[in-house]
């Protein structure tokens, strides 16, 4: 049903979870575990998914908390939970609240998980190129700090992302990455086709939380477009040409 990372896991003070498809009442295209709240699938079947995944975490259903996420680098501080309705409009979100957990929904983009778990803080961000470019990851660092994070005690681990091999970019993607991300060319591989690039988002994303100079920095090395079993894909949905997907859930909590 989830995934957990040891450099996360090793901490009593922290639950975390990479969630699958794995383990839900979900059917058809959103088979089974869909914690999308901006899916298409029906409502309770979500609800009882996001259920389970609460359970999981040793949380009731009302303390796992989800953004309305815009490919922004915008970073919410949480206090506490908030209805579905009331959603901000952001792609990360840091708290020192005990008993919640932040939630992150992906589909390809890369689910970060951050803690300090001396200072008994967390954050959660949704990294896709368009956050990752604009800076989302070191906002949510700066925004940990806030809340008395040291950014050298801080671990953050990356969970199931689109790959290089699976990731064609065109054109105008290649020509505003090399204007907004200069140096970082390397993570722009040779295209399967003419004009176009295959991107390494993982790698562009860990590059991004060295940057940001976070003592730990880890990740799954899984990919959502290859493992059809465990994970939901857009850019494979897409190519299938199915209506809609459903949305993977990566969340973490303190437990004190």
């Amino acid at each position: 049903m989830s995934i957990e990372a040891p450099e996360l896991s090793s901490h009593a003070g922290v639950r975390h979870a990479f969630f699958t498809r794995i383990g839900g009442v979900s059917e058809g295209v959103y088979a089974t575990l869909n914690g999308g709240l901006g899916s298409q699938d029906q409502p309770q079947r979500v609800a009882e998914n996001r259920t389970r995944m609460c359970a999981q975490l040793g949380l009731p259903p009302e303390r796992l908390v989800s953004l309305y996420q815009v490919h922004s680098a915008d970073v919410v501080v949480v206090e506490g939970p908030f209805a579905a309705a009331d959603r901000p409009k952001a792609d990360a979100m840091v708290t020192r609240m005990p008993g919640l957990a932040l939630g992150i929904a992906t589909a390809d983009c890369g689910p970060i998980l951050f803690a300090d778990p001396e200072n008994g803080v967390v954050g959660a961000a949704h990294a896709g190129w368009k956050g990752a470019l604009t800076g989302v990851i070191n906002a949510t660092v700066r925004a940990m700090e806030t809340l008395g994070a040291r950014r050298r005690q801080i671990v953050a681990v990356l969970g199931p992302t689109i790959s290089q091999t699976s990731y064609e970019v065109g054109s105008d993607f290649v020509a505003r990455f090399r204007l907004e991300a200069p140096g970082m060319e390397r993570f722009l591989g040779a295209g399967l086709r003419e004009g176009h690039a295959q991107f390494d988002l993982p790698g562009f994303i860990l590059a991004r939380l060295r940057e940001a100079e976070v003592g730990e920095v880890a990740t799954l090395n899984l990919c959502t477009y290859a493992d059809p079993d465990r994970f939901y894909s857009f850019r494979r949905t897409t190519h299938r040409g199915e209506t809609d997907y459903g949305r993977l859930i990566s969340a973490i909590a303190l437990t004190t």
